[in-house]
């Protein structure tokens, strides 16, 4: 309670001043290690189920880290907690406390002092119904206890609710890109593996037409159905390729030179990833860089570019910049708002600087796991 108060009183009285701000987003960071702390006890000591809140989302910087505290819901919560704290402890300590033993002392009181009869019964009855209803008190003032950590220690509904969202994507992408998966295997050890037996068996049937003496049509059929085949298998590996590419099992790192060797530029590669991230991650950060690399070779204009990929703390952090003409931008139908979209959806975000001459440096940040 006396650090709630210090907190709000502090951070309220100097809000006006430079240092208030960061004094009260101090304040509520502490405040949020001492809900945990309360909600580690009551876990502990009462058996209670408080979900722990989320884990603070990384936030570099002073400025960046304040506006963060300053808007913790969490940190708030445990402020409200610990304000409530002390009325109910008063509460608690008078009904658990205070008042069995003054029943017990009227008791000794009347025993040891002789008042008369119906002041002695009145004390013994009184004090008899304190301590019936003693027990009863005590569990109602930890049921209010429990309550109240339940309800502000904890993830608020729809804190939960985000929570159970989150879980559930997370489980759909690891599924999907496992079925996607699957299917490119089917395709490769199956459908394309079939085409090329079917390419072998009109290639012997080709040569042996070559061997007789007419051919005719049917020499010429057989070879435009090799042909056909032929486009087909090239079709489908790219098919399978824009699926799930076969240098991703390797890992982003090792796919993104796989890329910026067939762009049509020039292009500067640096990778530093002190973690893989989760294979969704990195599906979604190698289709972006691709798309992105393409708008370079067709649209930009550019002599040269450059993509700076590493992971700073749980964030994967790359940047694609070109010297072309710039004045890239993000709007309805542009590919830009496709790679947006497609960067919400593991919480990710897309930052584009374009002057109109340029240079044109494209920021992707997404988490290392989802």
């Amino acid at each position: 309670m006396a650090y709630a108060l210090a907190v709000l009183y502090v951070g309220g009285l100097l809000s006006l001043t430079v240092i208030g701000l960061p004094v009260l987003a101090t304040g509520l960071s502490g405040a949020r290690h001492l809900g945990r702390g309360h909600a580690w006890l009551m876990r502990t000591l009462l058996g209670e189920d408080i979900v722990p809140p989320a884990p603070q989302a990384a936030a570099p910087g002073a400025f960046r880290w304040s506006r963060s505290n300053l808007s913790d819901v969490t940190a708030w919560r445990s402020v409200l907690y610990l304000m409530l704290r002390l009325p109910l402890d008063l509460l608690a300590f008078v009904v658990t406390i205070a008042l069995p033993a003054f029943a017990v002392w009227s008791i000794v009181w009347t025993v040891i002092g002789s008042p008369e009869l119906w002041l002695a019964v009145t004390a013994v009855l009184g004090a008899l119904i304190v301590l019936a209803f003693t027990p009863v008190t005590a569990r109602t003032m930890m049921r209010v206890h429990r309550l109240l950590g339940r309800k502000l220690l904890g993830p608020s509904a729809s804190q939960l609710r985000v929570r159970t969202l989150e879980r559930a994507r997370a489980v759909a992408f690891t599924e999907g890109t496992r079925d996607l998966r699957q299917v490119e295997r089917d395709l490769h050890d199956g459908t394309q593996a079939q085409l090329v037996a079917i390419a072998m068996t009109l290639s012997l049937a080709a040569d042996t037409l070559d061997g007789e003496a007419s051919t005719g049509r049917t020499g010429a059929l057989v070879a435009r159905a090799r042909t056909q085949t032929d486009t087909a298998i090239a079709e489908l590996r790219r098919l399978i390729d824009g699926m799930s590419p076969a240098v991703l099992d390797r890992g982003l790192a090792e796919a993104l030179p796989h890329l910026t060797e067939q762009a049509g530029v020039p292009m500067a590669l640096q990778v530093e990833m002190s973690q893989r991230p989760d294979p969704v991650i990195e599906r979604v950060a190698y289709f972006c860089v691709a798309e992105l690399l393409t708008n370079v070779s067709k649209h930009s204009g550019a002599t040269k570019a450059s993509v700076d990929a590493r992971v700073v703390g749980k964030v994967l952090r790359i940047q694609v910049q070109d010297d072309g003409s710039g004045g890239a931008r993000i709007g309805v139908g542009s590919g830009l708002s496709g790679l947006r979209e497609r960067l919400t959806a593991v919480d990710g975000t897309l930052g584009l600087h374009s002057p109109p001459a340029g240079p044109t440096t494209v920021v992707l940040e997404m988490p290392v796991r989802i």
